[in-house]
């Protein structure tokens, strides 16, 4: 997997045999071209790895119906200067076997250094080898950093991408009240406000709001719901009852307003914006609607 400050970006898939985009604009910026070439290089790393577990098993005489991990991490760390430009701050490149340090690529020294005496034997061919030390070290410093810089700068995106906006609303367990919520969800910086309001005025959890709070997706973006019980009359008097959302990483500031209309006795009423994901969000609404109020955002 690729990983960009702790978040994955892509991935190889070994079931499809293909390396697969993890965020959106991954999928949208990178051609063709880049997940070809990633899927060929990891389909031969998949083989890499078989052919060294293979090695490694036979030098520790290790019984093969017993499960043995190698995993292998590098990239690099750039720290960025004034003028907005990343400079190589280090590199990683070590790998490790059954959850123990094996062996790593000393930078500074271009040299490898073996973590575990099984490591030696790797240690001495591979230090052998000056094209592979000048290559490592070479991928470090300069190709790394290149890719980390474009993915930065793509990165970026994830900040400003607006979060969608629901109003709804749902029955209650009393049959006189109904539960408003409000849902913005698909945003990635988790700063985000949500109120809801009844005639302009912020209602609080003294007025029985609640909140499930920041949460995340199954994407890595986020989400967050909240909710109040209102009388029925209330949607059908003169108040009026909206939803603001604030996003400052995107810009976003909007304010949705609830219909007047009210929910059925069969089940609840999807109102006001998206009409993508609706077939989504009804289903999740019908969920919702087996289980009874207990005052909390469900």
């Amino acid at each position: 997997m690729g990983l960009l400050d702790n978040k994955m970006i892509d991935y190889f898939d070994s079931d499809i045999q293909r390396k697969v985009p993890k965020q959106v604009w991954m999928k949208e910026e990178m051609q063709a071209e880049y997940w070809e070439k990633g899927t060929q290089s990891r389909q031969s790393k998949q083989q890499w790895f078989k052919v060294n577990l293979d090695i490694l098993m036979k030098r520790m005489r290790q019984n093969d119906s017993d499960v043995h991990i190698l995993q292998w991490m590098h990239g690099c760390e750039g720290e960025m200067q004034p003028n907005g430009k990343l400079q190589y701050h280090r590199g990683k490149d070590m790998y490790s076997y059954d959850g123990t340090d094996f062996l790593s690529f000393d930078d500074s020294h271009s040299t490898w250094v073996a973590t575990n005496v099984a490591a030696v034997p790797t240690t001495r061919k591979w230090n052998g080898v000056q094209v592979l030390k000048e290559y490592t070290k070479g991928y470090l410093e300069t190709e790394c950093m290149d890719w980390l810089s474009k993915f930065v700068e793509l990165g970026k995106k994830m900040d400003t991408i607006s979060p969608t906006v629901y109003v709804f609303s749902k029955n209650a367990r009393l049959e006189k009240s109904i539960i408003l919520q409000c849902m913005a969800t698909g945003f990635y910086l988790k700063d985000i406000v949500l109120q809801i309001k009844r005639n302009s005025h912020i209602l609080t959890n003294e007025d029985g709001v609640s909140t499930t709070g920041t949460r995340p997706n199954g994407d890595e973006t986020y989400q967050r719901k909240d909710c109040v019980e209102i009388l029925r009359t209330d949607m059908s008097s003169t108040y009026t009852y909206t939803c603001e959302v604030k996003h400052v990483a995107s810009g976003m500031h909007v304010e949705e307003e609830w219909d007047h209309t009210l929910p059925s006795g069969s089940g609840p009423i999807v109102v006001g914006v998206g009409v993508l994901f609706l077939v989504l969000l009804a289903v999740l609404l019908v969920g919702l609607n087996k289980k009874e109020f207990s005052g909390e955002c469900l």
